[in-house]
């Protein structure tokens, strides 16, 4: 037999004995063998497992928009169903409008949402779990608050979520559990530790960690734990209120130095109503709870301005 190399390219128009003298005639190799295996590599292969679409099927893009429910055109009802039975992508904008509208009736399925993401989030935002806890507090209503407290005590949220819902708690005033807020007190991050202090309830056991946040290094902290302990009228934090209120004047420090006012201080806060309209309703909610003549007289004065 005739034995042409890989590479080689030849032509032959001779009779060429092939096993033991029976002729074959006009062998034309073109490529050699080389070139017979790339052709065959470049051969489209037959698909035997694809199904083939048919004529009238449409499949949009992978990439292409999907559809978004439109919110604003919900009635309440309709709105509390489609957040009942929505998908990750459009919870969100429902989420959302349920708390613009303040829907007491999606409190249960708001609650609901953010335990369908238990778990997770440990070291980043869950934007279904946020959106909820975001509209729970915009509704704002005890049953809101009551729904933020359960959340955080079950351990639905953490890491970054965890510290959003404590900021709703406090600023609903969520009734908390006194180990979990005591643990907040010395959590790392020092936000954390802020609305831990504003989540403080009437708790003897609190004053300790509360007194060593009094030297934290970040001032929002130490102020905060000075209101917490205003709240509960520990009376050795009074000078430090009165130079918050001097310096930086807020609701919250008006609102904390109230219990534990003298003399000086209601004095004090009928100037910070002067110089500071907008605070002027926190300054007479503090002075009607004040028990002293002087208090009376300057919130009377107050409103007759």
């Amino acid at each position: 037999m005739f034995l042409a190399s890989p590479t080689s390219d030849f032509i032959t128009d001779a009779a060429i004995p092939v096993d033991g003298g029976i002729s074959a005639t006009a062998i034309h190799f073109g490529s050699g063998i080389c070139g017979i295996l790339a052709d065959m590599k470049a051969a489209p292969q037959l698909d035997l497992f694809s199904r083939r679409a048919d004529p009238g099927e449409h499949h949009p893009p992978s990439g292409a928009p999907r559809a978004v429910i439109a919110c604003s055109t919900l009635d309440d009802d309709a709105l509390v169903a489609a957040l009942r039975n929505a998908g990750t992508r459009d919870s969100i904008a429902l989420a959302a409008e349920v708390g613009r509208r303040r829907l007491a009736a999606a409190i249960p399925v708001l609650e609901a949402l953010c335990r369908r993401f238990a778990g997770f989030g440990a070291g980043r935002i869950v934007p279904e779990q946020a959106a909820a806890i975001d509209a729970l507090a915009a509704i704002g209503n005890p049953e809101a608050a009551q729904a933020l407290a359960r959340i955080i005590a079950k351990g639905v949220v953490q890491g970054p979520c965890l510290q959003r819902a404590v900021s709703g708690a406090a600023r609903l005033r969520a009734k908390l559990l006194a180990p979990l807020v005591i643990e907040l007190l010395r959590h790392r991050d020092p936000q954390m530790r802020a609305d831990a202090c504003r989540c403080v309830g009437a708790w003897p056991e609190a004053t300790a960690p509360l007194n060593d946040l009094l030297d934290d290094l970040y001032p929002e902290v130490a102020t905060a734990a000075a209101c917490a302990l205003g709240r509960l009228r520990r009376s050795e934090v009074r000078p430090l209120l009165v130079r918050f209120l001097r310096e930086k004047p807020s609701a919250e420090i008006i609102d904390a130095i109230a219990p534990i006012a003298d003399e000086d201080c209601v004095i004090l806060l009928g100037r910070v109503a002067r110089a500071r309209p907008d605070l002027s309703e926190a300054v007479l909610d503090a002075l009607d709870t004040i028990d002293d003549r002087r208090a009376e007289k300057i919130a009377g004065k107050i409103r007759n301005d």
